[in-house]
């Protein structure tokens, strides 16, 4: 299977070295020519457009920022559905909003192509380590095809349901991601500041009913600044499905006030620490 990945960036770029290394057929596309340098590097073709990628490839897999970034290269003269073969599939791995997602799917079935909503959850290491998760949803012979390439990179796969089911999943999955190393934060920040050692806290924070991944992984977490508006868009979805099903999220609100405050305190901590 020809594959196409669009969008090379923290984690995009390293799945996208997980499917050349495999030996897969792999045309990539990115806005920066640096990670499209590396790719080629490792075998993959180099394409000038989103829909060069298309013409090229029966999968293509998308890995962009936001709604925006997705929406800018599916639609378009240089995108991908207007230089998509008839039973393309398209897979889209960005956390957008579940409304984005099915107007993707609608335009994507227009144009005679299958779309797979696929977010994924593991960051760049994950990627790296092919210990990724993936959420996915879509027609079950679309997802069919695309399984043995999300393999690559991770074992944990869920299928979901209809195209927007996975985006779902996934914008509840930053949720509780973003309140859990809110709480960590805070936790550490009051026990060292009232003088026990963060190792020892996140000992006890392990052993009890506060364990979680955030806690144990914390000395490897990578939370550079990089990562605040990601998360900050993630939970302005959470807030807006919220908002869409009638349902209060008061904790992602105020975890949303005050991310861009906790990153860089604990970025610094862990660089201190």
């Amino acid at each position: 299977m020809q594959v196409g990945f669009i969008g090379l960036g923290f984690q995009g770029k390293p799945l996208a070295c997980n499917i050349a290394a495999a030996g897969e057929p792999l045309t990539v596309y990115d806005v920066r020519p640096d990670p499209m340098a590396e790719l080629a590097a490792c075998g993959a073709m180099t394409a000038a457009s989103p829909g060069e990628v298309a013409a090229a490839s029966d999968l293509v897999i998308v890995c962009v920022v936001d709604d925006a970034q997705v929406m800018a290269v599916l639609e378009g003269p240089q995108g991908v559905l207007a230089s998509a073969r008839t039973g393309l599939v398209v897979a889209i791995h960005s956390t957008i909003l579940p409304a984005t997602m099915r107007r993707a799917a609608d335009l994507a079935a227009a144009a005679g192509v299958e779309l797979v909503d696929a977010p994924v959850s593991g960051s760049a290491k994950g990627a790296q380590d092919r210990t990724m998760s993936y959420m996915v949803g879509g027609a079950p012979d679309a997802v069919a095809r695309c399984l043995p390439i999300f393999r690559l990179s991770g074992p944990t796969i869920t299928l979901t349901g209809d195209v927007g089911s996975a985006t779902i999943a996934k914008i509840a999955h930053q949720l509780v991601c973003c309140i859990n190393m809110m709480a960590v934060s805070e936790g550490l920040r009051l026990g060292e500041a009232a003088g026990v050692s963060r190792d020892i806290l996140l000992e006890v924070f392990a052993a009890g009913f506060a364990q979680s991944k955030a806690g144990d992984m914390w000395p490897e977490l990578d939370l550079h600044p990089r990562a605040t508006p990601i998360f900050y868009k993630d939970l302005k979805a959470a807030i807006t499905l919220g908002r869409d099903v009638d349902v209060a999220l008061p904790a992602s609100a105020l975890c949303q006030q005050l991310l861009s405050s906790v990153l860089p305190r604990i970025e610094e901590d862990d660089q201190n620490g």
